[in-house]
């Protein structure tokens, strides 16, 4: 068993979804050693690096494509790049986290390299025996790969606990960090459940829960579709957002264009005994 993961990077740390699928990497894996590969440029990609290398016991080599073609999360290029690995060091499994990066480029990847992916799993039995959602995620079944090397699977980084230390170098999304116990309740999209920061239970959507409460507070959400199938009966709908085209004011009763942090912070001053 050889093992390669895909893994993301934001400044200078490696992100929590990609720690997820080191530690999935660790389930099939077992005692032998995990490759990592990052792709980008400049200081921060070295840094995150050496995050990578130090990150999990098992990690043995970090392969570094320095190149401003991986600067950013396009499948093509990482497409190319990933089999022209494959085909050099012929990986038994090569596996990413079910991020929107991860679903754009192992399904390319994975047809570069003839073989077929196996999605979204949530459970490892075995080095070849998977457990992953279907039917919209109302039901789970095991699955079986039977093709030929490499393995290429995505993770629900949700369902793979990272190790301690390499989320405590890990910067968090700071919205985790802010005291939001003035709300009832406390959701989250889809993005925010597949880089980790949250607990899928907390997913608002077609995936997700739907809710219907009297008020709504979008903070940052941009308002996909599949989004707002699950929000959209809410009495009252407010939402924040840097970006005015976001598809959220088209369904908001209150709308604000502006950073989300900067209005949380006056709000926050605003409700006795928060700060």
């Amino acid at each position: 068993v050889s093992t390669l993961v895909v893994a993301e990077h934001e400044g200078g740390f490696v992100k929590p979804s990609s720690l997820s699928a080191l530690a999935a990497a660790e389930a099939i894996a077992k005692e032998n050693k995990i490759s990592v590969l990052l792709g980008g440029s400049g200081p921060a990609l070295h840094k995150a690096a050496d995050h990578a290398a130090s990150s999990h016991p098992l990690v043995s080599e970090v392969l570094v494509a320095d190149s401003e073609a991986f600067a950013h999360p396009l499948a093509e290029p990482w497409a190319e790049l990933l089999r022209s690995v494959q085909q050099k060091r012929g990986y038994s499994h090569v596996i990413a986290s079910s991020t929107s990066f991860g679903k754009n480029l192992l399904p390319r990847a994975a047809a570069l390299l003839d073989v077929s992916p196996v999605t979204d799993v949530t459970a490892i039995k075995e080095p070849r025996v998977f457990v992953r959602p279907i039917y919209a995620g109302n039901a789970v079944c095991t699955v079986k790969y039977t093709g030929e090397d490499p393995c290429v699977m995505s993770i629900r980084s949700t369902s793979f606990s990272p190790t301690t230390e390499a989320m405590s170098e890990t910067k968090v999304a700071p919205i985790t960090q802010v005291d939001l116990s003035f709300l009832s309740e406390v959701g989250a999209t889809r993005a925010a459940v597949d880089e980790g920061y949250v607990p899928n239970d907390l997913q608002v959507g077609q995936t997700g829960k739907i809710v219907a409460p009297e008020l709504y507070m979008a903070f940052g959400v941009s308002g996909a579709i599949q989004h707002l199938a699950g929000m959209r009966d809410s009495k009252v709908i407010g939402a924040v957002n840097k970006d005015a085209d976001a598809p959220i004011f088209q369904v908001a009763d209150y709308g604000l264009v502006a950073d989300l942090f900067e209005v949380l912070d006056e709000l926050l001053k605003k409700i006795p005994g928060k700060k």
